[in-house]
């Protein structure tokens, strides 16, 4: 039977007019278990992506209990295949990684309650050979924030199996009769035109069907964040004194990060205790906004809700909140706990204190962070049967937070973050158009990451800074102007002090701005091409942003290391019109598209390290 898609109760999902997607929905019945399965297939004939999920109902008359519910499964000769998936670490986040398919079972997959810095819930599998632009490729993308497996196996009979969906270690769901339980949608994308075409396959499909964020096609504001300026030494007089600077060169938002709420001058307590620390925000936080706003700057504010510290009025009065094993001493991790979101009252707390601080103050933007993952996950709300319906329950907690958040304030900016870029998933894309996309700030570091993240993310949902040099992470000293033309493939914003800044610094952030108000719209909106990568030669790094209608392109090239005796380096782009003539924005000079993709163009030699340029192409209208 053929329906519109359906959307999918309690869980992130695609959504699309009844023009843009055929469903349909596959019915199988097991009448010896009374178990009814849904297999619901989605196609999006534009983006050429097919989703996939799974009902399970218990239509008999006794208690079943699920152990494993996958939600996608493809069967198909293998073709001498290679494996695609991103790994990482804390700093590190989706690094690509190609390695044969061999004989056996090859998987990732998280157990840390969320699908964390180590594995991604991605895998793709294609031909050998394949580049960005030639060869066969099959992805898989996994709609999900918590626990997950993406695993390929290859048989004696050389087929391949590849499956995705919740992680069946220590997962169990009681399904009662007549209850139903729903798994994540999975997105399963193909492209014959090699591994570029993939990520504009998922780039559109995200931003037209997942994204649902009034912000999705609008600038964000140029933010400065506190965080690295001042880690916890801060109070009104420094905010506002970062603020004024900062609305004196352009910067559109201050947003106020971790250390503002109960007694928190390190990261050890308070975590629960959502009201405003006056010894440090003196007057209050109402009154601290109305500066920034008096200034013309917006407002924003950290918060790190699904998190309890021990040292907290919270913890003192409700222990139990927490994740535990009955009966066993819970492990602490980062100083702190993790809010067991399985019990109503602890998501209606939550909620009421993320409501409270939100309203008592004009807040546009929060950016809701989660440092740690979940261990020791038990529940006293729960019987010992039913503990391995947790970590699931947390997640659908999490969600129905987010949800009932951008309902209550639907011209709130969220941008989610979990220790950076642990939870950056299509599951939270569903409730924030931006994830916090690394802690490691440094602008050489965020070439490999970034290369990772818009493999298959749009360029929209990286939140990219501009920081402080020595980096506080590595220790690196990058050009002012680099870091800028790094960070304007993501969000844009700044995570430094701009009082303590030099001035030449200083009076280059105008500039700055400026460029991300030129560029954004295209940036946000466009084709992205991935033309060079640091990650494979070790020497440079580039990618460029192609207009829909290929009427401009932005090329950004960062040197990384500098050589001697080299006058120039060709690069070929991507994505033009070849019958076309695009002149050089700022020049006179006039190229082929045809030339520019097929001899390519000459990048002039720039003396050092760690530097960059910025060519933007526009269609010449000067003959016509």
């Amino acid at each position: 039977m053929l329906f519109r898609s359906p959307g999918i109760s309690g869980l992130p999902a695609s959504f699309a007019g009844e023009e843009e997607v055929q469903t349909l929905v596959v019915h199988m019945m097991d009448g010896g278990c009374g178990i009814d399965v849904d297999l619901i297939y989605s196609v999006f004939e534009d983006e050429d992506v097919i989703t996939r999920s799974v009902s399970v109902k218990n239509a008999g008359d006794r208690d079943i209990r699920l152990t494993k519910v996958y939600s996608a499964c493809i069967d198909m000769d293998d073709e001498d295949f290679e494996m695609l998936t991103l790994h990482g670490s804390w700093a590190r986040e989706r690094q690509i990684e190609k390695r044969p398919i061999a004989y056996g079972k090859q998987s990732v997959s998280s157990l840390r309650g969320e699908s964390s810095h180590q594995d991604h819930p991605f895998m793709a599998w294609m031909t050998k050979g394949t580049d960005q632009t030639t060869g066969d490729v099959y992805g898989m993308h996994f709609v999900y924030s918590g626990n997950f497996i993406a695993q390929i196996e290859k048989s004696q009979f050389d087929s391949i199996r590849a499956v995705m969906g919740i992680h069946s270690e220590g997962f169990e769901w009681l399904l009662t009769p007549g209850d139903e339980f729903v798994a994540p949608e999975v997105v399963l994308t193909y492209s014959h035109n090699g591994i570029g075409q993939m990520s504009r396959n998922l780039h559109d499909f995200y931003r037209g069907h997942l994204i649902r964020s009034k912000y999705l096609h609008q600038k964000r504001p140029v933010l400065i964040n506190n965080w690295e300026a001042t880690y916890f030494d801060f109070d009104t007089d420094k905010l506002l004194a970062i603020a004024k600077s900062a609305a004196e060169h352009g910067i559109e938002m201050l947003v106020m990060d971790d250390g503002w709420f109960g007694h928190r001058n390190d990261d050890a307590t308070s975590l629960g205790d959502w009201f405003v620390n006056e010894n440090k925000i003196k007057g209050g936080l109402k009154h601290l906004v109305d500066e920034v706003n008096k200034l013309g700057l917006k407002f924003g504010i950290w918060m790190e809700p699904e998190m309890i510290s021990p040292d907290s009025e919270l913890y003192r009065k409700h222990p139990d909140w927490a994740f535990a094993v009955p009966e066993r001493t819970a492990t602490l991790s980062r100083n702190q706990y993790v809010l067991d979101l399985s019990r109503k009252e602890v998501r209606d707390y939550v909620y009421e204190c993320v409501h409270n601080v939100i309203s008592s103050a004009n807040i546009e933007y929060v950016k809701w962070d989660m440092n740690r993952q979940l261990t020791d996950i038990g529940s006293v709300e729960f019987t010992g049967d039913r503990q391995g319906e947790l970590a699931h329950r947390y997640v659908l907690g999490v969600y129905e937070l987010q949800e009932r958040l951008v309902n209550d304030f639907p011209d709130l900016l969220l941008e989610n973050c979990s220790g950076g870029g642990a939870r950056f998933d299509p599951g939270m894309l569903y409730y924030s158009p931006q994830i916090w996309c690394s802690d490691d700030t440094d602008a050489i570091e965020r070439l490999s990451i970034q290369e990772g993240t818009e493999l298959i993310y749009p360029l929209s949902t990286m939140g990219a800074h501009v920081s402080d040099c020595p980096n506080h992470t590595v220790g690196r000293s990058t050009p002012f102007m680099t870091r800028a033309h790094v960070a304007l493939a993501g969000t844009f914003g700044y995570e430094l002090d701009i009082t303590k800044i030099s001035e030449e610094e200083r009076a280059m952030i105008p500039e700055q701005v400026s460029m991300y108000h030129k560029y954004n719209d295209l940036v946000r909106e466009g084709d992205y091409y991935r033309v060079a990568s640091y990650r494979e030669n070790g020497l440079y790094d580039c990618w460029m942003v192609v207009a829909k209608d290929k009427s401009e392109a932005l090329v950004t090239y960062v040197q990384v290391l500098g050589r001697p005796n080299m006058h120039s380096r060709k690069i070929k782009l991507l994505g033009l019109y070849a019958a076309a003539d695009y002149r050089l924005d700022g020049t006179d000079e006039v190229y082929g598209g045809d030339l520019l993709m097929n001899a390519g163009m000459l990048v002039e030699d720039m003396r050092g390290d760690y530097m960059s340029r910025l060519y933007h192409f526009v269609l010449d209208n000067s003959l016509t």
